[in-house]
């Protein structure tokens, strides 16, 4: 593999590591914030930890419109940006109103950043490679979600503000990733798209110097001619690309992950762990997530993404079901972080290798950052209310986790159906190729 390819692929997908530091590291601060301004659960659970998925919402659902418009590469620069002055922000807050804010801040940073980073990486990668490359995003987001969950068991305690250090240790590898991001070329396809050959071949001759580049931007240009540049996602030729977008982002939050990232102590604890016990779990997660999404990374360009959606949606369905039936039968010590270590084992060999590198595949180039926002919307919005959600289930007498894990079981049913009737298989071929073969199936 070209090394200036995955030095570009392993910087945007930088922003996957500042995505999931940002996501988990409010769960160390979790109940201490909540304490701190005597929250009640619905506000706690809506605003102060609810808010920067909500910010996460109007990134994914307004981020593709810088992408396209300033391209993919000043897009990251500007995620960077928004993530180090919310770690800022948050740290210095003293009161739930302004760190609702700045968590709001980083979160427009998380929500923009699903959008610009596998663009950006498709459409860099060669065809047999760029499974593995957009999947490094992923596996970013998992190493930021242990680093996270570390993070807050280390600085555990430091002091009455111990909380201020966990969220605001974020600002350091929001710096770093802002001056890597600088040193990285434009995305080739995006050139082509404002007519900046010039710069779009000297880009491509890096990526592949054996390369025909002519052939590649006549390719380019044979698509990009037949498009109606005003047309847009939701006219009836794109129905099926919109349906599958929407359900694999739908499908990956109803298997309850974001829920469970965000709640992880407090979902330990409700199992019978102690606070300092559940936290050191939630590092156990973490871990867990890497090794399995480094499988998922090296597996996808060899069985394919369907396969990968296969294995995990089993193991969804398995593990899930085991949660719920430890909450039902009061099984308490390891028993629950033991199943709930083959759900994330689940999801990282399955949805979460896969879900960004699907949605990146499956939209045509003049509307892939178009396709990319709604796929991500799609999940941030049920990012934003199925977490938002989780105190108040948990308490409510009639219903408790195990009502909810069962309900996240019985959506990993449905799931496997969707991968066994509707989606393809998008391995190994080239993003026209694609386009060509999706859109045959309008």
């Amino acid at each position: 593999m070209n090394k200036k390819i995955l030095l570009w692929s392993i910087t945007a997908a930088l922003a996957g590591f500042l995505f999931g530091f940002d996501v988990v590291v409010i769960s160390g601060a979790d109940k201490k914030l909540q304490l701190l301004w005597d929250s009640s659960d619905a506000f706690h659970g809506w605003v102060v930890m609810g808010m920067a998925l909500w910010g996460t919402v109007l990134g994914a659902v307004f981020g593709g419109y810088p992408t396209n418009k300033f391209g993919r590469k000043n897009t990251l620069i500007v995620i960077g940006i928004l993530f180090a002055v919310s770690a800022i922000g948050s740290a210095l807050s003293n009161d739930p109103y302004i760190f609702a804010f700045a968590r709001f801040i980083g979160g427009i940073g998380v929500g923009a950043s699903t959008i610009a980073a596998p663009a950006y990486i498709s459409e860099i990668a060669p065809a047999k490679d760029r499974g593995r490359l957009v999947a490094l995003y992923q596996f970013n987001i998992v190493f930021g979600i242990l680093v996270a969950f570390l993070s807050n068991y280390l600085l555990s305690g430091i002091g009455e503000n111990d909380w201020r250090w966990m969220v605001g240790v974020e600002a350091i590898p929001a710096v770093l990733y802002i001056l890597f991001a600088l040193k990285v070329p434009k995305s080739p396809r995006w050139l082509l798209s404002q007519s900046r050959e010039q710069e779009a071949r000297e880009v491509l001759q890096i990526i592949d110097p054996s390369a025909n580049i002519d052939e590649q931007i006549a390719e380019f240009k044979s698509h990009s001619d037949q498009s109606d540049k005003t047309e847009t996602i939701f006219i009836k030729k794109y129905r099926f690309p919109l349906m599958l977008a929407f359900l694999i982002a739908f499908f990956n939050q109803f298997s309850g992950i974001n829920a469970f990232l965000y709640y992880a102590p407090r979902i330990f604890e409700e199992a019978g762990l102690g606070e300092s016990t559940a936290l050191l779990s939630s590092v156990g997660i973490g871990i867990t997530n890497l090794i399995f999404t480094l499988l998922g990374v090296f597996l996808i360009d060899k069985l394919g993404r369907k396969t990968l959606m296969y294995i995990g949606s089993v193991g969804y369905i398995i593990s899930l079901g085991l949660v719920s039936a430890a909450f039902f039968l009061g099984w308490t010590g390891m028993a629950v972080p033991f199943f709930l270590f083959l759900f994330i084992a689940a999801h990282a060999v399955g949805q979460g290798a896969v879900i960004w590198v699907f949605i990146s595949e499956i939209f045509p180039n003049h509307l892939r950052a178009s396709g990319q926002s709604f796929g991500s919307s799609t999940h941030w919005i049920l990012a934003a209310l199925i977490p938002s959600l989780i105190p108040y289930l948990f308490s409510h007498p009639m219903i408790g986790a195990g009502v909810v894990f069962l309900v996240f079981a019985g959506m990993m049913i449905l799931q496997l159906l969707f991968v066994a009737f509707l989606m393809p298989e998008t391995k190994g071929k080239t993003l026209e190729e694609l386009e060509d073969i999706i859109l045959k199936k309008k």
